[in-house]
């Protein structure tokens, strides 16, 4: 998926976050991929937050509070899709660009890419759900400086803290991109579903047992399948 507004830095406007939404959903049942992959047109911005020139008409606690709930519900639709979504930052991920990318399951980012949780710079507080990612990612004293500073990390400070996965040079991003994405290319689809809802149950807090009970009848699922018994070693031979 790319977002195509680079005339506005990507900024995430409400017909942009529905739409992220809608295709999501569409593909959400197909059940021979692999992974998803996120980006922005152009090479400024991979979203530089939200459309200010609609926000701005914002002016009631209701009008905030369903404009959040339809946004977070587009961003929830990137956390709870079956397969793992890989963030690719082509440029700044500012504000609600930011929580679009910590949605995602594992970022990308070229070399000149940065991204802050600006949020706190415009006297708001985060609103479709990147706070509480932010706060599972990092560690709860680094991620609350990062919100309360509003602080912009550049991409190779963003990866040491563990927030980008991979930084590439820009001059070949998509290449390296290929490459990221080459890495589980060769995994079935029914194996990645199985890690990707591991991850979205410790995301939305089920308790270790339930996790591990998954866990297991996941592995119970897989094991029988055909694929696994065609894979090299499956049977123990050369092992």
């Amino acid at each position: 998926m790319t977002l195509n507004r680079p005339e506005k830095r990507n900024a995430l406007s409400i017909p942009l976050l529905a739409e992220i939404e809608a295709t999501l959903n569409r593909w959400r049942h197909r059940e021979d991929l692999v992974v998803a992959v996120l980006t922005g047109a152009g090479g400024k911005a991979f979203a530089s937050g939200g459309d200010l020139s609609e926000l701005a008409n914002l002016r009631t606690t209701d009008a905030a509070l369903s404009f959040a709930s339809g946004a977070c519900a587009a961003l929830e639709s990137i956390r709870s899709f079956p397969i793992p979504v890989i963030a690719a930052l082509n440029g700044v991920a500012f504000g609600g660009g930011a929580e679009l990318a910590v949605a995602c399951d594992l970022r990308i980012a070229a070399r000149h890419s940065r991204i802050g949780f600006l949020q706190g710079s415009l006297n708001i507080s985060t609103a479709w759900g990147g706070g509480t990612d932010l706060l599972q990612l990092l560690p709860i004293n680094r991620a609350l400086q990062l919100l309360c500073s509003a602080e912009v990390l550049d991409a190779s400070t963003a990866k040491a803290i563990g927030l980008f996965d991979e930084v590439a040079s820009d001059d070949d991003f998509g290449e390296a991109v290929k490459s990221f994405v080459g890495r589980f290319s060769s995994r079935k689809p029914q194996v990645m579903r199985a890690f990707k809802t591991l991850a979205i149950m410790r995301r939305s807090g089920a308790d270790r047992e339930g996790r591990l009970a998954v866990e297991r009848a996941l592995f119970a699922e897989t094991w029988v399948h055909e694929d696994h018994w065609s894979a090299p070693g499956a049977t123990g031979v050369g092992r």
